[in-house]
């Protein structure tokens, strides 16, 4: 069930608010929670958990039943990784020594429970890569496996290791096996995120209770999802599926690669939005995912500003594990290039994932070394901003395409080398007045509307009491105008789904 869907926004959406909604008001009545004591918490939590394993059996009800076993797994690891750590069996990773014998026996929970994590994760999403990588180095011809990836697996992954290193590390702890059923099902996030750290995330737990503040923020948050996802990521990407690129002339080409650029934000931008406001609604609370990532001047500013969750997952649990910068450039490279590899692979099982992530790094590294550099300072921001746009625009690409023919076919014709293909239609049939109107939109709120200005305006404007109805009515109107293009849009797939 995705969130752009009829059945999501007409019956499952609102029947799940009012539920909690209801029982959260009761649980919050002096005498139920005289009686109940502090398990009127447990009630109102125990709602959430049956509407996000509804939501996952929705769309797989197969893997329900393997999730809460998988579930129950992590959870069963928390408590050793507790035991462990209670005995003093634990390894501080700022630490310079400790024994071997406690070394190990601090870990042994950990990378069992993250082997077993990442195992499944391997399994299901690399196990046809690793085929296709040995029969290319061996020259074998074993048959490709016939699997059904469970629904949001790299997410669910993602957070099981950060419960798991976070109880570790004590940054938090096991807490019941509730928590952890509430955390790893939660359906705001369950499926394609964004990733919540457990340490932030257990913070929440007993104080998530329905605040009007909070509803209408969540409000306002997923009607701007909507409209991004709907109106903009989705008529892009059903104006890409009519192009052949086999056929193009050289604006059509290049509109392609501008589109696409938009897409892939609008459609996961949006669907973060949806997935932070439906959050609020309920009583968390989710960092923000993205932060304008067009207006980046580098590379390594494009990936503090975009996919925020997934950079700070990385950072926390992999570059910082490896040392981070405390060990000198050489290994602060090293540890650069590592995190860029695996989230690369991460992205997707495939030659065009790891050369993506092979980019990022080449570029995140020279940067890291030039950035103290007199000429590197010099340099304008625009000539900056136009260069890291360049390898943005380009190396999405490799997300488009599978294979590097496809992309080579695509820039020939940017540079006017298309095939001898007679073109059937030119760039005009594609790209009409809506087309052109929305890219518009598009690129002004990806890029202007994040300057500091514009944001001071804002704000300025809707601290006003006009201001603020004026918000809500332009608000509700495009979100009328969302579902007015859900239902009549044969397109709606969700880019980050796969992954």
């Amino acid at each position: 069930m995705l969130f752009t869907t009829q059945i999501f926004l007409f019956i499952f959406f609102p029947l799940s608010v009012l539920g909690y909604t209801i029982i959260n008001g009761l649980t919050s009545l002096r005498s139920v929670r005289n009686l109940f004591g502090k398990k009127h918490i447990y009630i109102r939590n125990l709602f959430l958990i049956g509407c996000s394993l509804f939501f996952y059996m929705w769309s797989s009800f197969d893997n329900v039943f393997r999730f809460l076993f998988y579930i129950a797994v992590v959870y069963l690891i928390a408590l050793w990784i507790e035991k462990a750590r209670a005995k003093g069996y634990y390894l501080n990773i700022y630490q310079s020594s400790i024994s071997q014998k406690r070394f190990y026996l601090a870990l042994l929970p950990l990378w069992i429970g993250i082997f077993l994590t990442t195992f499944a994760l391997i399994y299901y999403n690399y196990s046809n890569f690793l085929i296709q990588c040995w029969n290319l180095l061996f020259g074998d011809h074993i048959p490709p496996k016939s699997l059904l990836t469970p629904l949001g697996i790299s997410f669910i992954t993602f957070s099981s290791i950060s419960y798991l290193t976070d109880i570790y590390r004590g940054q938090a702890t096991a807490g019941n096996f509730l928590d952890c059923l509430l955390y790893l099902s939660f359906f705001p996030k369950v499926i394609s995120g964004p990733i919540i750290l457990w340490k932030d995330f257990q913070r929440q737990i007993g104080k998530n209770t329905v605040s009007l503040t909070l509803a209408t923020d969540g409000i306002n948050r997923i009607m701007v999802g909507f409209a991004k996802k709907v109106i903009l990521a989705d008529t892009f990407g059903a104006c890409l599926a009519q192009i052949s690129i086999s056929a193009m002339d050289q604006v059509t080409a290049l509109g392609t690669l501008v589109l696409y650029m938009l897409q892939i934000y609008y459609d996961f931008s949006g669907y973060s939005d949806i997935a932070i406001g439906l959050a609020k609604i309920l009583g968390f609370e989710f960092k923000e995912n993205f932060n304008f990532p067009y207006r980046s001047t580098s590379i390594s500013e494009f990936w503090r500003r975009w996919h925020i969750s997934l950079g700070t997952w990385f950072r926390e649990y992999i570059y910082i594990s490896l040392g981070g910068s405390r060990k000198g450039q050489r290994q602060t490279l090293r540890n650069l290039i590592v995190v860029f590899a695996l989230t690369g692979i991460w992205h997707g099982a495939g030659f065009n994932y790891i050369l993506w992530g092979g980019i990022n790094a080449l570029f995140v590294v020279t940067e890291r070394i030039i950035h103290d550099k007199d000429f590197y300072k010099k340099t304008p921001t625009i000539v900056k901003y136009i260069i890291t746009m360049g390898v943005v625009l380009l190396s999405w690409q490799l997300f488009r395409f599978q294979k590097l023919s496809d992309i080579s076919i695509v820039l020939h014709a940017v540079l006017g080398k298309g095939t001898n293909q007679p073109i059937a239609y030119n760039w005009q049939y594609y790209y009409d007045v809506k087309i052109i109107s929305l890219s518009l939109i598009g690129i002004i709120g990806a890029t202007l509307l994040g300057s500091q200005r514009m944001k001071q305006w804002y704000y300025n404007v809707t601290s006003t009491t006009i201001g603020y109805l004026m918000q809500e009515i332009i608000l509700l109107v495009i979100f009328i105008v969302a579902i007015l293009f859900m239902v009549n849009s044969t397109y709606s797939p969700f880019i980050y789904f796969q992954y």
